[in-house]
């Protein structure tokens, strides 16, 4: 019993884990299809200040950030960060019940 349960675990997070890189996937397809027509659109309607810099770099931080968050390179808010954090905010908030003894 313990075992199908582990193993449906197993899955559900692997399952999770597959579509955390998916919504990645599809966020830098967004930003690899859009980017081109804010440049366009910039060059055409007022060349002379290129404005389209700040949505690449704007965007391209929230890419990045979005990848190393997803492939687990995050340096602070990782995995073993958030256990740590979910396990103090259960101390904390654990009932503290006085009885009389």
């Amino acid at each position: 019993m313990e075992t199908n349960y582990a193993e449906e675990e197993r899955y559900y997070q692997a399952q999770k884990r597959v579509q955390e890189i998916k919504k990645f996937y599809e966020h830098l397809t967004v930003y690899v299809l859009c980017n081109p027509i804010v440049i366009v659109v910039n060059l055409m309607t007022s060349p002379e200040y290129l404005y389209f810099w700040w949505s690449l770099l704007g965007w391209g931080i929230a890419i990045v950030l979005h990848g190393l968050k997803v492939f687990n390179f995050a340096p602070f808010f990782n995995k073993e960060w958030e256990e740590r954090k979910v396990k103090e905010l259960m101390e904390k908030e654990k009932p503290t019940t006085k009885t009389w003894e």
